[in-house]
C-alpha cells in the first residue's frame, strides 16, 4: 500500500513556487522540469491545488502562485487537496471476505477500528507540519 505520488508532486510544486516564484514564471512546464514529470501532471496538480484555495494559476505562460500564507498551509491540506487517497480510507480492504468463514465473517469488526485509527494517526502528524516549516527546512539544505 502507498499513497499516491501526486501528494509528493504537490508538495514539490508549492516549494518550487515559493523557491523560484520571485525570479521566474512557475508555469506548468517550469515546475515539471524541477519534479521531472510531464507538464500534465503539474497542470492537474496545480488545478487542484487552486480549487483548494492554495494557488492561483494565471492563463497562459503567466505562471503559478501561492495565495494562502504558508503558516496556513499544512501538508494535511495538500494531502487531502490532492485526493492521494480513495475516498474509503488510506487502507484498502478485500472486497468479499467469506461470510460463512468465522474470520471472514468478522474480519471488518476486528481490523476497521485500528486501521481508522492509525489514519486519523498520520494525518494528525500531517496536520502538524506547515509549508512555513517546509520553506525553513528547505532553505537549511540550499545553504
Amino acid at each position: 500500500m502507498k499513497i499516491t505520488s501526486r501528494f509528493s508532486v504537490a508538495v514539490h510544486t508549492l516549494l518550487a513556487i515559493h523557491t523560484f516564484g520571485g525570479e521566474y514564471k512557475t508555469t506548468s512546464e517550469f515546475i515539471a522540469s524541477s519534479v521531472n514529470v510531464n507538464p500534465v501532471i503539474i497542470r492537474r496538480t496545480l488545478g487542484s491545488l487552486k480549487e483548494a484555495g492554495i494557488v492561483e494559476v494565471k492563463a497562459g505562460s503567466g505562471g503559478a502562485t501561492i495565495i494562502k500564507p504558508l503558516r496556513d498551509i499544512s501538508l494535511l491540506d495538500v494531502y487531502k487537496a490532492v485526493d492521494s487517497v480513495e475516498d474509503d480510507g488510506l487502507f484498502n480492504f478485500h472486497d468479499n471476505p467469506n461470510p460463512a468463514c468465522p474470520v471472514g465473517r468478522n474480519i471488518h469488526a476486528v481490523l476497521d477500528g485500528h486501521l481508522f485509527d492509525a489514519q486519523l494517526a498520520m494525518e494528525r502528524e500531517l496536520q502538524k507540519v506547515t509549508f512555513a516549516e517546509l520553506v525553513e527546512d528547505l532553505g537549511r539544505h540550499l545553504k
